[in-house]
């Protein structure tokens, strides 16, 4: 897909949208998932499932949709995930038990599949270099302001409406869908073969800094969705009798770092480059689980967790930079919805495992388990992608951006 001039540029706002849009999926719900659990008369065994149905479909779906918006267009993908969204979140509220639920999560899930990775994919579209490090680390930046506000707002919600209030939010996605149809120009389609796409796309995926990219791409959010967004909102209630208004405050806590990190991050990679600021983010992750997991204290659990944000606000924008640029035009939206399948696979198997884990042992276990998990990550940003695999990367021709 050819590169768009700058006058033909998207609204930042309408990308940013897309990208809260996107992120609403899961924490809207986050803070009322003891209520759900309560009101459909179901264990916390279920809670995984229940945060997972959103996750799953995009395993196999991001790929397709970025294939998808390479060969037909962005606007022409996009508006259709933001209408499935938003009609199968709102039906959730009418659910009559857990298995309706989870069938319309899984359908609101094939709609949210393509949305933040074709935010990111029309960042890539239009902006290069510099720049385009700054821009994704705006996008992030708004991302954690959501993350900031919808937990709060979910759990306020739930407090004054039941556990089916925050559903009655999604409807709003199909405003974002009109201004999209609206704002995103018609885009030229590629005459090719799907089998034509997927080869020409390969020699990118296969080089070691891609790969890498996608095992850390799941290995964040097994910790981000299997801990902080299935298992601390149960810990915090079983631990410190929070309700769920509280339990939003909690998981808003680490937007505030976010932000500030994800904001930064341009200044950081020019001055420390991407590897240090890489391995620094991980090892954040360390110790603030290692923390959450060491002091069975609510004042440490607010500290753990904004360590936690800090970290997050480094790792998620550089790795979305990484699968954007390492590739051409015509292919950024296969290799980009690569790494969000990756990294639905990790927002899908981390509840699945982290809630039986937390249902038969505790909290701190759990969370000191997330903590060597993030040490064994930095090891890999350390070490990885050395040798072989950077000879192999530079035998490819260069990706242009634009």
């Amino acid at each position: 897909m050819p590169a768009v001039t700058v006058d033909r540029r998207p609204s930042l706002w309408l990308i940013y949208s897309i990208t809260v849009t996107g992120v609403t999926v899961n924490t809207l719900v986050a803070p009322a998932l003891p209520d759900i659990l309560a009101g459909l008369d179901v264990g916390a065994r279920m809670a995984g499932l229940v945060v997972a149905a959103a996750s799953a479909p995009g395993i196999l779906l991001a790929p397709a949709i970025g294939l998808l918006a390479d060969r037909f267009g962005r606007r022409e993908v996009l508006v259709p995930c933001l209408v499935i969204f938003g009609v199968s979140g709102g039906l959730v509220a009418v659910s009559t038990n857990v298995w309706m639920l989870v069938a319309l999560r899984f359908a609101q899930g094939v709609g949210s599949a393509g949305l933040i990775n074709l935010a990111v994919v029309l960042i890539g579209d239009h902006w290069e270099g510099t720049e385009r490090v700054r821009m994704m680390g705006r996008n992030a930046a708004v991302l954690t302001v959501a993350v900031a506000a919808f937990p709060l707002l979910g759990g306020a919600l739930t407090d004054l409406g039941g556990w089916e209030a925050p559903f009655l939010l999604y409807p709003l996605s199909l405003i974002t869908a009109a201004v999209a149809l609206r704002g995103l120009p018609r885009s030229p389609t590629l005459d090719v073969r799907t089998r034509d796409q997927v080869v020409e796309a390969w020699p990118y995926v296969r080089t070691a800094r891609i790969l890498g990219t996608f095992v850390a791409g799941i290995l964040v959010m097994v910790l981000i969705f299997g801990l902080f967004f299935t298992v601390l909102p149960l810990y915090v209630e079983r631990a410190f009798g929070l309700g769920p208004t509280a339990r939003g405050l909690v998981l808003t806590l680490p937007a505030l770092t976010s932000t500030l990190s994800s904001l930064a991050l341009g200044r950081m990679e020019s001055a420390a480059g991407r590897r240090r600021v890489l391995v620094g983010s991980a090892g954040l992750f360390a110790v603030s689980l290692g923390m959450v997991a060491a002091v069975p204290a609510l004042w440490a659990l607010a500290v753990g967790v904004l360590v936690f944000g800090f970290g997050q606000g480094i790792l998620i924008p550089a790795l979305q930079d990484v699968a954007a640029s390492a590739a051409p035009d015509h292919s950024r939206g296969t290799l980009v919805a690569l790494w969000v399948s990756a990294v639905r696979l990790g927002q899908t198997v981390g509840p699945l495992i982290a809630s039986p884990v937390f249902a038969r042992l505790d909290g701190p276990a759990t969370f000191a388990a997330g903590s060597v998990l993030s040490i064994a990550m930095g090891v890999g940003f350390a070490f990885g992608g050395r040798g072989s695999g950077r000879a192999r990367d530079r035998t490819l021709p260069p990706a242009p951006v634009g």
